[in-house]
């Protein structure tokens, strides 16, 4: 039921909840010109939050097709999901083989926050859209990189750690030229990928500022969602952990966590992975760190450090493949415990409690 009037829920309509409701307003209405703007002068909740790229590629299918928003965004989702676990897959088979890749691609599906890629939502989109952008530098297809970047700038706020990335793709290159000579077109092309890069990360702020008048529309309105004024950046995680584990102990997670991350992949056992993955599991934390507000839609977040997987699995030794039986040693229990995690997930966060409940 979703309220008072005891209206019966379908698994589509619930697959529209939440940030789902946002992209089916931006679907039918597209943006204000006008920021609302609250009795204290703080801006309110609005559509410039969310990025346009999901919203409006359903409503162009729903005009193909005539289904309805709900439908048409959960199985364009769902299709976006399965074309990143395909991507995905040829991101990582040549880097650590085919069977550590099929194993990790399972594990990155049973997640237990990968639930969500079946919603009304972009991380499917997003994760694409990645794994794309990945696999077109490591085949250094630049301006085609630099193309997806500019996609990525429009889908999800993930464009910042991708420069990153770019930028780490570039070096390597560069370093190589000793055995490999660089060609001139070459060069503009790799540094169209980092413009590009670049350009991403301000593109939608850019465009709300353009729409609104507002210098500051995009950040104003992520602050709508906030505990604080403003987005502040880090102390956000600092106040959580106090409070979910207390003044002691908050702060030594805090430093654990990333120390934790930073093992992970720094090490030897990740070398197959690559500088560009690595950097990638690097950058995509210290960015979230940087810009949320952690709370229920942490694990979503999550969702795209794939690479700590393949270090979780011990596949991540170079010229090291592991065998089947190391493989499944390590992960069926992670399966197990992941699976469970679903059904924790499915069960506590993708639960609707009228009036109003934290988004999954």
């Amino acid at each position: 039921m979703t309220g008072g009037d005891a209206v019966p829920v379908t698994y589509w309509s619930f697959t529209a909840l939440w940030d789902g409701q946002w992209y089916e307003r931006i679907a039918a209405e597209g943006y204000p010109l006008v920021l609302p703007v609250g009795p204290t002068g703080k801006v309110g909740e609005n559509p410039w939050a969310f990025y346009p790229l999901f919203p409006l590629a359903v409503r162009a299918l729903m005009a193909l097709t005539g289904g309805s928003f709900a439908v048409v965004a959960s199985i364009f989702a769902l299709a976006c999901g399965f074309g990143a676990a395909v991507v995905l897959a040829l991101l990582l088979r040549g880097r650590i083989g085919d069977r550590a890749a099929y194993v990790a691609v399972v594990l990155w599906a049973s997640f237990p926050a990968s639930v969500s890629l079946q919603l009304a939502y972009t991380e499917s989109l997003a994760m694409l859209l990645l794994v794309g952008f990945l696999v077109a530098l490591a085949r250094e297809r630049w301006l085609l990189a630099a193309s997806v970047a500019l996609l990525v700038g429009l889908a999800r706020p993930i464009a910042v750690p991708l420069a990153v990335v770019a930028l780490v793709a570039v070096v390597v290159r560069w370093r190589r030229r000793g055995s490999r000579p660089l060609q001139r077109t070459e060069y503009a092309a790799m540094l169209g990928t980092l413009a590009a890069c670049g350009l991403a990360g301000v593109l939608w702020p850019a465009v709300a500022w353009w729409r609104t008048g507002s210098p500051t529309a995009y950040t104003d309105t992520m602050a709508a969602w906030r505990a604080y004024d403003t987005v502040e950046p880090f102390v956000p995680w600092l106040d959580k952990a106090r409070w979910l584990i207390g003044d002691t102990w908050g702060p030594v997670a805090l430093v654990a966590l990333p120390t934790a991350v930073i093992a992970m992949v720094a090490g030897p056992w990740a070398r197959a992975l690559g500088a560009d993955l690595r950097a990638w599991s690097l950058a995509y934390p210290a960015y979230l760190a940087a810009v949320l507000d952690p709370f229920t839609s942490i694990l979503r977040y999550l969702i795209p450090l794939f690479p700590l997987l393949v270090v979780a699995l011990g596949a991540g030794w170079e010229r090291r493949p592991p065998s089947w039986r190391r493989l499944l040693l390590r992960a069926v229990p992670l399966l197990l415990l992941f699976v469970a995690g679903q059904w924790w997930w499915t069960d506590t966060l993708w639960r609707f409690v009228p009036p109003s409940d934290y988004p999954p």
